[in-house]
This record gives structure tokens, sequence and C-alpha cells, in this order.
């Protein structure tokens, strides 16, 4: 699997290629700037991209734009981004185009490379791996905004966010040491609940209720 990483400090640029290597993924590219990033993805065509949202030049959301701008040429290229700080903006502009292969992880993530390694998998493989702290503030800014999130029950709650992170019924059912039959009647009255039709597809349904709870917290 080949990656393009985006990184402007070189000890954490180094650290990442050394750990996607270790992993078996092939570094097409490990660039430092916005521009570079652009020829990269443009010439390489990766099959994910790992980019830190602030990059040279500007500094700002440079990173995030240059993927933003190669998905819209290539859609559904693959991106995982990562951010120093939660940024609901920069959560909101991934999921904008309902397509799947997004992530955003804090880079205190990537210190736990089961954690990162998988994140980059799922996204790859065209699902999401959203930090769970922004699927928490995304939570609590609809409960403060809104109804709480349609009635929801606080096991039904903890799928949700569980679910939002981009795990399977099947993960989430491991986590909570319940039947796998019980989470999939959690995950159909949550769907009811909030009025999004219910899809087998698991990328689709994180992304609609991704969508869902950021609508509701505007």
């Amino acid at each position: 699997m080949r990656v393009v990483l985006a990184e402007d400090l070189f000890l954490l640029r180094d650290g990442l290629v050394r750990m996607l290597e270790a992993y078996d993924f092939e570094i097409a590219a490990a660039v430092e700037s916005g521009p570079e990033l652009t020829r990269a993805l443009a010439e390489l065509a990766p099959d994910v991209a790992v980019v830190d949202v602030r990059l040279p030049p500007s500094h700002t959301d440079e990173g995030l734009q240059c993927a933003l701008q190669a998905r819209r040429e290539r859609p559904g290229l693959p991106v995982l981004v990562l951010s120093q700080h939660v940024e609901q903006l920069y959560a909101r502009e991934l999921l904008a185009d309902g397509t799947g292969g997004v992530g955003y992880l804090l880079k205190d993530r990537v210190f736990d490379a089961e954690q990162f390694i998988d994140a980059v998998r799922r996204v790859a493989a065209g699902g999401t791996a959203m930090d769970p702290q922004v699927i928490q503030q995304l939570l609590a800014r609809r409960s403060h905004t809104a109804q709480p999130l349609g009635g929801l029950t606080p096991r039904e709650l903890e799928v949700l966010e569980l679910m939002a992170q981009g795990r399977s019924n099947a993960a989430i059912a491991a986590q909570l040491v319940v039947t796998e039959r019980a989470i999939a009647k959690h995950t159909s009255n949550i769907f009811t609940k909030l009025g999004l039709e219910v899809s087998d597809d698991d990328n689709r349904r994180v992304l609609a209720v991704l969508a869902y709870l950021d609508h509701g917290s505007h």
C-alpha cells in the first residue's frame, strides 16, 4: 500500500515513515510543504494520504486544503488528516462530500502505533477514522443546541459514539461486552430516532450520523 505523507516537523515525519514502513506500507513520498504535497498527490496517485493540517508556507490549514483539492480531482482519494488540536471545522470539511476514505486524528494518537496504523488501514479501505475527542465535542455541542439526540438512551449514545469512530457492530459488541444482535437492535433504534435511513454500508452509516450531528451543532 502506497502512502504520501506530509508533515513539516522532521522528527515526526521521520518517525511516521519508520512506523509505516515497519507495518509494510510503501512510502511513495514524504514531504514538508503544501506545494510538494499537491505535486505528490497529483503525480504519484497513492493509496492513502496522511497529511498534517498545517503546512508551509501558510502554516494555517494548507495541508487540509491540498488534500481536499486532491479529493475533488480524484474523488474518493483516502485522506487521514493529523491535527494538533480538535478543530470541528476541519472535520466538517473532510466529511462534506459525503464519501468515505476520510480520517481525522489528533497527533497524540500517532504515538500509539496500533491505533494509528489501524486508522490508516481503515481510511485506505474507504472507511472512516474519527478521533474520539472530535466525536465527543460534536455530541456535546449538539446536546446543548437541540433535544438530546432525539431521546437516545445512555447506551444508545455510547453505541453512537463508537459508531461515529468507525467501529463495526462486531467491534462495538466486543468493547461493550454484549452480543452483536443487541448492538444491531441499538443501531436500528438510533437510526429510527434520528430519522436516518438504515444502511448496511458501515461507512455511509457513520458519515450520515456525523453529518446529522454536525448539522445540529451549528
